[in-house]
């Protein structure tokens, strides 16, 4: 169950890692939006330098601009790789001077466009106030233009006609000195005429934008590493406060079983005490009952209720027995043991039981010494081959069996022909009071579990084939 707390620890890391996220994209967005900036700016540097190279004296003549030498100077400025290409337009927005590739477009809407791998700006042209909109034309067609224009020439007797230059034509006309006239030799329908045709009105840039995109794309390649480090940390923490959590909570809940533990240790010890205190009076009702049968003036019925007396006094003396046994904590002093041996004095000891129920008993043990306490050893086949003298019908049969795993480890199985366990109960007959023998006492098994854990090893409760039980201790050291 989450706590209160853990749900605020949560939930600030929760809005950590948000606030992360977005200042990254914050960071994200400036970085770009700084680059495309940069860019832009630039080219709109180029094209204000293109405006002062119009306005320069090298290349105007009236509001006349050579097309030639405007698209020299325009493909001089290409070779800095700054621009790809760049382009005039006039009002209709039709070209009338380029240098380089035309751009992939140049019909968008606002000032700037960005596609393909490229940034196309394009800026209104700046002449400066009191300045005519440029013509931009070839100096053959500007010649011819003069030409169609040229008013005629007037008698030479006419004295008062100012001098005129000498000219024929092959040269610009004069620079008007604020270039806010049209040329004289040009009407104003035809001046308008030209403006839409051959006027600069617009210029249309191209730069390459793949260094831009290279950067945005280093820079959300360093914003992924800053969130998923970030992310990771935050993730960390969390997996780590829910350690801490469950690591506060285990030491809690052993406190608490230590505390158990030893409550029950101390109950364990005054049961065993009060278990042995109640033998002494036992034996002395036993006593009493013994010789109170045993009298000669006893009537028979007195004499069978002693008996009885005394019945029920050894019974309840086996079980105080057993469970004193029980609590007994085990010492295991290993020495090396001869299995078959002890094998063998079992079956003497039990040789009484087996016969009374005619049940055949077999012992097939190899030649093995172990690591082992002999007495806890043969306490512990004893109570196994007496659990299935209890289970087996007359005549029924038991076997003793073991042998060597490998060069360090060895078996031992006791199987009988009986009723078997049930699956159920297989992993519940070794816990203490639980026993399916209407004489039982429940802990003959647990003092086995109890002796072979003690030693190391493990204990298994199989099905025996066809018909029976088979108990397995398996992993019992063998004496190099």
């Amino acid at each position: 169950m989450i706590t209160i707390r853990s749900w605020a620890v949560y939930g600030m890391l929760a809005a950590i890692w948000a606030a992360l996220l977005g200042w990254q994209a914050a960071e994200h967005v400036r970085v770009s939006k700084a680059l495309h900036d940069n860019l832009e700016h630039r080219g709109h540097s180029r094209l204000a330098a293109c405006g002062q190279l119009m306005r320069a004296r090298g290349f105007t003549g009236g509001v006349l601009i050579s097309k030639e030498r405007l698209e020299a100077a325009l493909n001089a400025l290409l070779v800095t790789n700054e621009l790809l290409s760049i382009e005039v337009l006039n009002r209709a927005g039709e070209v009338v001077a380029s240098a380089g590739p035309p751009p992939p477009t140049n019909d968008f809407p606002g000032a700037v466009f960005w596609g393909g791998g490229v940034a196309i700006l394009k800026d209104p042209i700046d002449l400066g106030t009191n300045m005519m909109q440029e013509l931009i034309m070839p100096w053959e067609e500007w010649r011819a233009l003069r030409a169609s224009n040229r008013p005629p020439r007037e008698p030479p007797g006419d004295t008062n006609r100012p001098p005129q230059p000498p000219g024929d034509g092959s040269r610009p006309p004069r620079r008007l000195n604020m270039r806010s006239e049209r040329p004289s030799w040009m009407t104003e329908e035809h001046y308008k005429e030209q403006l839409e045709k051959a006027g600069a009105h617009t210029f249309v840039a191209v730069l390459p934008a793949q260094p831009v995109l290279d950067a945005e794309n280093a820079d959300i390649w360093i914003r992924l590493i800053i969130v998923l480090v970030g992310t990771l940390g935050i993730a960390g923490y969390a997996v780590a406060w829910r350690s801490l959590v469950q690591t506060s909570d285990l030491q809690l809940r052993l406190v608490r079983a230590s505390e158990q533990n030893l409550h029950l240790k101390e109950l364990n010890l005054a049961a065993a005490g009060l278990a042995h205190e109640t033998r002494n009076p036992l034996n002395i009702i036993r006593g009493l009952a013994q010789m109170i049968a045993k009298h000669d003036k006893t009537p028979p019925d007195i004499s069978a209720k002693s008996r009885d007396i005394i019945n029920e006094t050894d019974r309840v003396t086996a079980q105080l027995n057993e469970f004193i046994n029980y609590s007994r904590p085990r010492e295991v002093r290993r020495a090396a043991t001869d299995l078959n041996a002890v094998a063998g004095e079992v079956a003497r000891a039990l040789n009484y039981d087996l016969e009374e129920k005619k049940i055949k008993l077999e012992v097939l043990v190899e030649p093995v010494i172990i690591e082992a306490d002999e007495q806890l050893l043969r306490q512990a086949l004893f109570n196994l081959v007496l659990n299935a003298i209890q289970a087996v019908p007359a005549q029924g049969a038991i076997r003793i069996r073991a042998s060597r795993r490998s060069n360090q480890e060895a078996f031992i199985e006791i199987s009988d022909n009986g009723p078997g366990v049930p699956a159920e109960n297989r992993t519940e007959i070794f816990k203490p009071y639980f026993t399916t023998h209407t004489e039982g006492t429940g802990l003959g098994l647990s003092v086995v579990q109890q002796i072979v854990l003690a030693h190391g090893w493990e204990i298994q409760c199989l099905p025996n084939e066809p018909a029976g039980a088979l108990f397995r201790v398996s992993h019992v050291k063998i004496k190099e």
